[in-house]
């Protein structure tokens, strides 16, 4: 299936020329330094770009302010038409499903299944959104006194969007669809690590003309020059998924600018509570391993906190060893694979040094893995065996730190109330979930979680409509359903007196 689609990548990313910014409808070259993306799961580089610098970013900002006062897409261009608009792109990604996706595995190191999955979303959230184009309503509001009082929604405005290296393709999806959809204009910065996906998508933005110039424009380089997208006055609402650090020097460049609005999708150390009334056990231990290791463990939501009650702990750690032994980690293109590539070296050497952290702290006992896997061709890139740590304790750095890898801390617990303490006692609050057979527990515990989104007896739960953010230092606002609406378009209410 793969396999014609990566010729073709590889000859596209061959041939792909330094310019990669899109401005005003333009393919540039940027002023800034040249940089080479490398496929983690071979070591080869796939191909270079050229970054880019303040200037550029500037002029991007200008031309999509200029697209948003005086351009077609919020004024001539009705409502519907955006939908209709939208529709059209999505059926346009789905055509380019398999190319985008070879990209994306060869950028990233994910499974191609996995990239696959992650184009889908993008199509799917451009479908979702395209349905809200003309249902963004305003309110009559009951005022007292002689006059009629009316609330409308519009949009932001120029909307800045920083996406992250561990889902480049689906992350943008989160963003662009409601964005556009509400009628901004925006400025998109993928990763250094991870922007070919991206260039290839705006490829096909452009390809297709069905959006006019600056409503769209594409920014890449380090991840520090995203400060000059979040500083600049043009831009009105900025919106990252990434770490929590670099989440508050966005809020201070903010602060420093325009006090421009803010969305963060930030960090997680997510807590998984196994009880022993599980309905399933057996498929308890399964879902909440795969719902781990998945993704090589490049998630902000994965269960990297698991708690399982004494009473079933060892039927729960000889089934995670279990699991591990029939895991295959390799190549992201091989069918059979479970598990592709760390993203980069830089992240690989920060995965196994926590493994090393998490083998000398006390108590805590390696139950498998902890090892580079350097089976075959895997000696060329940055792959890691799945690695459980057992009889851990929640005060421990692997357990309190965020590793952003196949790394899994198992915690023992005796009660209910002793489990949800320890789930909450962490920074984060993104994601956490529960599996029993009790339905007064199911109510009181998911009640109980710090976590904004709650799992129960399934844990990683995801659809366009429903709400995704977190509690704490997992960021800011939600996105996903009607809530991402919220984010890209702001109230202003209306006073007629009679």
């Amino acid at each position: 299936m793969a396999a014609p689609k990566l010729e073709c990548a590889k000859e596209w990313l061959r041939e792909k020329r330094t310019k990669a910014l899109y401005i005003n409808g333009e393919w540039k070259q940027g002023h800034g330094i040249e940089m080479e993306s490398i496929n983690p799961a071979t070591g080869e580089v796939i191909g270079t770009y050229v970054c880019a610098d303040e200037k550029d970013i500037e002029e991007a900002a200008k031309a999509a302010r200029e697209a948003f006062d005086h351009g077609p897409w919020r004024t001539e261009i009705t409502n519907r038409e955006r939908g209709v608009i939208m529709r059209k792109l999505a059926d346009l990604i789905r055509e380019h499903l398999e190319e985008l996706a070879t990209i994306e595995t060869m950028d990233n190191g994910k499974l191609f299944t996995e990239s696959c999955e992650d184009v889908t979303n993008v199509a799917d959230f451009f479908d979702y959104y395209a349905g809200w184009t003309d249902k963004i309503y305003g309110e009559t509001n009951p005022v007292n006194g002689d006059f009629f009082s009316y609330t409308r929604r519009e949009p932001v405005g120029v909307c800045g969007q920083i996406i992250p290296w561990n889902y480049p393709m689906d992350m943008a999806g989160y963003k662009l669809a409601p964005a556009l959809a509400a009628g901004n204009c925006l400025i998109m910065k993928p990763s250094s690590v991870t922007s070919f996906s991206l260039i290839r998508l705006f490829e096909i933005f452009d390809e297709s003309g069905l959006l006019p110039k600056g409503v769209v424009n594409l920014i890449v380089g380090k991840g520090s020059i995203g400060s000059y997208i979040t500083k600049s006055p043009l831009v009105d609402k900025a919106a990252f998924t990434g770490s929590t650090s670099v989440g508050k020097q966005l809020v201070h460049d903010s602060a420093d600018s325009n006090l421009k609005t803010l969305s963060l999708e930030l960090g997680g150390k997510s807590a998984n509570i196994i009880f022993d009334d599980a309905p399933d056990m057996k498929w308890a231990i399964e879902r909440s391993f795969v719902a781990m290791f998945s993704g090589k463990g490049e998630k902000c939501s994965e269960p990297t906190r698991l708690f399982v009650q004494r009473t079933c702990y060892e039927e729960v750690c000889n089934g995670l060893v279990e699991m591990a032994k029939n895991w295959k980690v390799g190549d992201p293109f091989d069918p059979e694979s479970n598990q592709g590539a760390q993203v980069s070296k830089e992240h690989f050497d920060s995965i196994m040094n926590y493994i090393e952290i998490g083998k000398n702290e006390d108590h805590a006992k390696l139950l498998c893995g902890g090892d580079r896997n350097v089976e075959g061709s895997n000696a060329n890139g940055y792959f890691i065996n799945p690695t459980i740590f057992y009889d851990c304790t929640n005060d421990m750095r692997i357990s309190r730190e965020e590793i952003f890898g196949p790394v899994l801390v198992v915690i023992p617990f005796d009660t209910e109330e002793e489990a949800v303490a320890m789930a909450n006692d962490s920074e984060y609050g993104l994601g956490s979930g529960f599996w029993t057979n009790d339905v007064a527990r199911t109510q009181r515990v998911a009640n109980a979680l710090q976590a904004g989104m709650v799992f129960i007896n399934r844990y990683g739960c995801y659809d366009p409509a429903s709400p995704f953010g977190g509690y704490k230092q997992s960021g800011w606002g939600r996105e996903c359903g009607s809530r991402s609406l919220e984010l890209y378009t702001k109230a202003k209410a209306i006073w007629y007196a009679h």
